[in-house]
């Protein structure tokens, strides 16, 4: 999972990475954050900052160590990401 911090924003101390991820309309923002709220429930762990508008969502996510990503919360990054692909 070489790719795994493509489109997220990292930053120092603590260690954050942030992502904009931006939709169409409304709906799409609602499915967005209704598939991540599912997500996040099925995996017990949760982004430490959200907010969204009409057309988007800014995702922020913490390492719980506070210095790095472990393997498990990268591929949680590259999950959350997967959700606003579009679908065929």
């Amino acid at each position: 999972m070489t790719d795994w911090l493509d489109g997220w924003q990292r930053c120092g101390k603590p260690a954050t990475l942030t992502r904009r991820f931006t939709f169409e309309g409304y709906a799409q923002t609602r499915a967005f954050l209704a598939a991540l709220a599912q997500l996040s429930e099925t995996l017990g762990r949760h982004p430490q900052n959200i907010s969204f508008g009409t057309t988007y969502a800014n995702i922020t996510l913490e390492a719980e160590n506070g210095a790095d990503f472990s393997e498990s919360e990268k591929q949680f990054a590259a999950r959350i990401a997967s959700l606003a692909e579009p679908r065929p």
